[in-house]
């Protein structure tokens, strides 16, 4: 364990993950309370197919532009599924679940054919799937680091204008702020945190770094401010965690192990959140059935005397 803390790869790995789980905590966070938390489960999926095909073009693994083909196609899966629920009786969550599937069973088709003739599970392809943070090399890294830490500013930058943007629309409208184009980033900037994390995470499991930091957060606040910054504490360390676990084992996957820091997370938010765990719904029931069985006595004296 101290040779993982020694080596500067690994360090540099266990930063960038922190970093990838910070953008992804407060991405997330948009998009609950955009309730579209299903949207970054389909695009995850949907991005597998762009990886494998820039990989075909190139012959070798250039993360840039494999991100470049997961963004591309993960923007494809959006406008379909925008496409499909504005011309159709089909519900988004219906049009998310088709894209998902179809998106991601031909990214496992190319990923075979691929493995087969071009030498991709060499390429570390095959780590997209379930993630491998320990096969990335210095320049990955730096391109998560960069692609995060942007994310990370546009959101604290614009904050007031992501809270009238979620919260209240129609007033952001009134005050010039365009909706068409705040849907736009949000839409950009979920496609490139899910881009960035499938090579840590994985295709698969890159969703639940976005959704459970944000349920997680939601226990113990009520406040969007507060909110977006316990997602990125618990994206952040989930990742960190998720990864340095990981990290002590030969050929462990990351993405699993990240999920299994965040589910962590998440049965400690759910039983002492503060605002809505269940620890505390249970002490303020016992007191307020406390409180009425003392009215209820207090009235049936005050009627007796």
């Amino acid at each position: 364990m101290l040779d993982v803390f020694l080596s500067p790869n690994a360090q540099w790995v266990l930063f960038s993950t922190l970093i990838l789980g910070t953008a992804s905590g407060m991405i997330g966070c948009l998009a609950y309370w955009k309730r579209q938390s299903l949207m970054s489960d389909a695009l995850s999926h949907a991005a597998l197919p762009g990886v494998v095909i820039a990989f075909s073009l190139l012959g070798y693994k250039n993360l840039p532009v494999m991100i470049l083909g997961a963004a591309i196609s993960s923007f494809i899966g959006a406008w379909l599924i925008q496409w499909i629920r504005s011309s159709s009786r089909v519900k988004e969550d219906a049009a998310m679940g088709i894209i998902l599937s179809v998106f991601f069973g031909l990214g496992v088709m190319l990923l075979t054919v691929v493995s087969r003739h071009g030498g991709g599970n060499q390429a570390g392809l095959d780590n997209f799937i379930f993630g491998q943070a320990a096969s990335m090399v210095r320049t990955d890294v730096y391109t998560m680091l960069i692609v995060a830490i942007l994310l990370i500013v546009v959101v604290i930058v614009g904050f007031k204008e992501w809270k009238l943007f979620l919260f209240d629309p129609n007033f952001a409208k009134g005050l010039g702020l365009s909706t068409r184009f705040m849907n736009g980033v949000y839409l950009a900037m979920l496609v490139l945190v899910i881009v960035i994390g499938i090579q840590a995470v994985g295709v698969i499991l890159m969703a639940a770094l976005l959704i459970i930091p944000a349920v997680s957060a939601h226990y113990w606040t009520h406040s969007f401010k507060r909110m977006l910054i316990l997602s990125a504490i618990f994206g952040g360390c989930s990742g960190m965690v998720g990864t340095l676990i990981s990290t002590m084992g030969k050929g462990w996957p990351t993405g699993p192990f990240i999920v299994i820091a965040s589910a962590g997370i998440f049965i400690i938010s759910m039983v002492f959140g503060a605002q809505r765990g269940l620890l505390i719904r249970a002490i303020q029931f016992k007191m307020q059935r406390k409180y009425h069985q003392a009215t209820v006595e207090h009235t049936v004296k005050e009627e007796l005397q």
